[in-house]
């Protein structure tokens, strides 16, 4: 295995789903996950929408057990994890059981969520996440590190977390939730869409709180001609959707990386990755509408150059 989950300094790979049937999209992942330990990435993410939101799977945790199967040194995270969605003891006993099958290969990330819908399904009153997730928040952290008292504290998985503790990180959009994260001795998770003031503003408060945990930026890459139809279309529907707050947030344009290269590629978001302070990088290919041999051809162009290069480059920044 190339790292533990979620380490400082390590290069993961955001997966998700293209167009086809449901069978169709669980196999090309599975294809995209091995192809990205073959090329070198050190793990993969996934992430949580539901009721069939364009370019997303509603449950990260399964699909998380499906790649960890197809594949055998990478680590797998879901990342985020929407935590208000469910009992958090029942998310808890989940993530412990699924590291024991697959003993350092998985980490996790927890938001709070931020689309009404995923809330409708779940039966969740959207008013109230917030309140929910930042209660959550530190009981499921002990939960997972084998800190935990009541009936769980019985469950096997949850005792195996005490000297097993889950590698864990917290999406963050403001300086509170660095502190936050940095209290909870947990990593934090930019918005790939922010700007590199913005993440470096709250790289420094993060560790300023004593925050030591990986400080990830995630953007995505394109080597070649990009899709400029289908990555306009989907800026468009991040802002239908996204708070005023986070896009204020936003650098201008949609922050792809374009390079005609892998070593171009590579330097342009190292220098990036300096500009915002942060030490671990989770790159993005996908842009709704796009096939996954278009994904994988992508992945594949990773393997020379522009994987090796960050690899050699980004040590110095964690």
């Amino acid at each position: 295995m190339t790292s533990d989950p979620l380490h400082n300094g390590s290069i993961s790979l955001r997966l998700y789903p293209c167009p086809g049937t449901a069978s169709e999209q669980v196999n090309d992942l599975r294809s995209e996950a091995t192809l990205a330990q073959k090329v070198g990435y050190d793990g993969v993410m996934v992430s949580e929408h539901h009721a069939g939101f364009p370019g997303y799977l509603p449950n990260p945790l399964q699909l998380a057990a499906f790649l960890l199967a197809a594949s055998s040194d990478i680590w797998v995270a879901p990342c985020p994890l929407l935590l208000p969605l469910k009992a958090k003891a029942l998310v808890a006993e989940e993530i412990a059981w699924l590291s024991s099958a697959y003993p350092e290969r998985l980490g996790v990330g927890f938001a709070a969520g931020a689309l009404p819908v995923d809330f409708e399904v779940a039966e969740v009153p959207f008013e109230e996440i917030n309140a929910r997730f930042k209660a959550a928040l530190p009981w499921i952290i002990n939960a997972l590190r084998g800190s935990l008292e009541g009936p769980l504290s019985n469950d096997l998985a949850i005792q195996r977390c005490l000297t097993s503790p889950l590698p864990m990180v917290i999406a963050a959009q403001s300086q509170q939730a660095c502190i936050r994260a940095a209290k909870y001795d947990c990593g934090v998770l930019f918005d790939s869409l922010q700007a590199p003031h913005v993440s470096r503003n709250l790289s420094q408060k993060y560790r300023e709180a004593g925050g030591s945990g990986p400080v990830i930026l995630i953007r995505r890459v394109w080597i070649g001609d990009p899709p400029v139809a289908e990555i306009d279309a989907q800026m468009r529907h991040y802002h239908s959707y996204a708070s005023r707050r986070a896009k204020a947030n936003w650098s201008p344009g949609d922050s792809t990386v374009v390079a005609k290269n892998g070593e171009q590629a590579a330097n342009q978001l190292l220098e990036i990755l300096r500009e915002s302070e942060c030490d671990t990088v989770n790159v993005r290919v996908h842009v709704a509408g796009l096939e996954s041999k278009q994904i994988q051809e992508q992945i594949q162009a990773h393997e020379e150059n522009f994987l090796p290069i960050l690899k050699n480059e980004i040590s110095d920044l964690s």
